[in-house]
């Protein structure tokens, strides 16, 4: 899936998006297309015209990581971005492909989510697959699919085609073109460390196809490791709300990640929250009479 074209298509994109002017290079001449010509960029990271042409397109492979490091800097980029870069510049061999397992959720996290009531809380695999959430949780992000959905792999939600196929999804986020960028560049960011997930790439091919909203902002390389902000919903039972998110990563190596949500005290959104905790508690009674075991 990653590719020496993924590469230079980067290159030229972030090269396209810097003005002379930003960078300190005398402006002559006529320019045919925006942004930096290669030997500015050549010249501004130390190497030749010919080699960084080379590396645009694809037929340098080898680039040493201090020439990847100068062409970073000469591009302005930013850490997550030049992490991408060297993902690129430096892929890992392919890896035979071996049946994949489905992904589960980690009991003791899903006791730790089940144990935060009053806080929305979203377990998602590598991929942005929903793996478990809370109560609170699905009722705020996706109270109109089935509960129990997480738990079959083939029944799975994933956020992002979520975010951007299901149309309740869409009209859950007031500041949809924000919430959409940050979903596309985590997923750049992925697909970076992860040239052989075949998973992956599927998921990519789908949204490509089947949403040109996608496929306009992958083709800009967003590229940003989204662990912290705000998100600004309309909820459909309880109106406008503005939570904090926070992103939690276990120590090992599943690449699961554990999506929380936070109203400031004292605010509507903390009312508004606290609404939505006791209708899915209502509605998760149920559920936990159900899953009682009798004598």
């Amino acid at each position: 899936m990653v590719t020496h074209s993924e590469l230079g298509e980067f290159l030229r994109v972030r090269r396209a998006a810097l003005q002379p002017e930003d960078v300190g290079v005398l402006n002559y001449g006529i320019r045919r297309v925006p942004g930096l010509r290669r030997e500015e960029l050549a010249m501004l990271a130390g190497v030749s015209t010919t080699y960084y042409t080379r590396l645009e397109q694809g037929l340098s492979t080898n680039a040493s990581e201090a020439v990847i490091g100068a062409i970073a800097r000469a591009l302005n980029l930013g850490n997550d971005e030049r992490a991408h870069l060297f993902n690129l510049a430096r892929p890992g061999k392919a890896k035979r492909r071996t049946p994949v397992k489905p992904d589960k959720v980690r009991p003791g996290t899903l006791r730790l989510i089940q144990s935060m009531s009053g806080t929305p809380a979203v377990v998602m695999g590598r991929r942005s697959e929903v793996l478990a959430w809370n109560a609170l949780g699905h009722r705020l992000v996706a109270g109109h699919l089935d509960f129990a959905a997480p738990e079959t792999p083939s029944t799975r939600p994933n956020m992002t085609r979520l975010l951007f196929l299901d149309h309740h999804t869409r009209e859950l986020y007031t500041r949809w073109p924000e919430e959409a960028r940050r979903a596309v560049a985590s997923l750049r960011l992925l697909a970076g460390k992860s040239a052989d997930d075949h998973e992956l790439a599927s998921l990519l091919g789908e949204l490509t196809l089947k949403s040109q909203e996608f496929a306009k902002l992958w083709a800009k390389h967003p590229v940003e490791n989204c662990m912290s902000g705000l998100k600004y919903m309309h909820h459909p039972e309880v109106g406008y709300l503005e939570l904090n998110f926070e992103v939690l990563t276990p120590p090992d190596e599943s690449g699961h990640r554990v999506l929380l949500y936070a109203a400031d005290p004292g605010t509507p959104a903390a009312a508004a929250v606290q609404l939505l905790q006791g209708a899915s508690e209502i509605e998760a009674a149920p559920r936990r009479t159900a899953n009682k075991v009798h004598p």
